[in-house]
């Protein structure tokens, strides 16, 4: 990621850390019959998922995930194949490995890997959503909405904001990334893409108050 030069006010950063948390779905993780690691521009969502591969929580994992405007640069051969490349380097077998090469957003994550999960004879009744911290939630409420046959849980790597922004070496475009996330947890129900999730008062004004404040690069275009 590009750096960002924009100060942080402490006030903005309370904002920031009450969205958050409210992006964190805090699902208990347990075995699952699949998990999908779901594309993004941080390499971290693959060694998590290795790390949850190792505990037993899964027998086979989707990496799914082309590429967009942030990855293509960080992942010229897309998403998908670099996390696949990233857990086999820490032990995962390539055996247990499906790669989605193609989706370029989270409903597609979703529908593709179903799709590459069923062309392999694979009909999971439990699933394991792995991402992002600040992604958990959209994640579950789209996998909800287009796969609702299924259990889902959602796991991300177990940071506070502040360790989390230390990895990526930018506030300011975390906290982009995240109201951009919370804006489509808010927006995406009305147009059928995900299931409608509860959004508090302190969350909503959190998010209002950032975007005043110009945190608004990924926001929806208008």
């Amino acid at each position: 990621m590009a750096d960002d030069t924009r100060t942080i006010t402490q006030e903005q950063w309370r904002h920031a850390e009450l969205i958050w948390e409210y992006h964190r779905m805090h699902h208990q993780v347990r075995p699952c019959d699949v998990a999908i690691a779901l594309g993004c521009n941080d390499i971290g969502v693959a060694v998590h998922a290795a790390e949850l591969y190792h505990a037993g929580l899964f027998p086979v994992l989707v990496f799914t995930g082309g590429n967009s405007p942030s990855t293509a640069e960080v992942f010229p051969a897309g998403e998908a194949v670099h996390f696949r490349e990233r857990a086999l380097e820490l032990g995962v077998p390539d055996s247990v490995v499906l790669v989605e090469p193609e989706a370029s957003n989270t409903g597609q994550n979703i529908t593709f890997s179903r799709r590459a999960l069923e062309v392999n004879g694979i009909a999971p009744a439990t699933v394991l959503l792995i991402c992002m911290p600040y992604m958990e939630r959209r994640a579950f409420a789209t996998a909800r909405k287009l796969w609702p046959e299924v259990e889902v849980a959602c796991a991300s790597a177990p940071l506070s904001l502040g360790d989390y922004v230390k990895e990526i070496g930018d506030a300011a475009i975390v906290i982009d990334m995240m109201v951009g996330d919370l804006q489509r947890v808010m927006e995406y129900p009305k147009l059928g893409f995900a299931i409608e999730q509860k959004v508090p008062r302190e969350v909503r004004h959190a998010y209002e108050s950032l975007v005043e404040s110009g945190f608004d690069s990924r926001l929806i275009p208008s």
